[in-house]
């Protein structure tokens, strides 16, 4: 899962409902951070479940 959440792209506006959805531009450029700083596997996976409660 984690290599798919890598793949999305972001929709072109955020509707700020909650939680977020799988495909907001928040959520994305959360987990690409967090992937550019080394995280991967199940803890990506954590990181993007944060970003949508969020």
């Amino acid at each position: 899962m984690a290599r798919k959440l890598t793949e999305l792209t972001p929709k072109k506006k955020c509707c700020r409902s909650k939680p977020r959805c799988k495909r907001c531009p928040v959520v994305l450029h959360k987990v690409s951070r967090a992937e550019h700083n080394g995280i991967r596997g199940k803890d990506l996976e954590k990181v993007f479940k944060r970003a949508r409660k969020a």
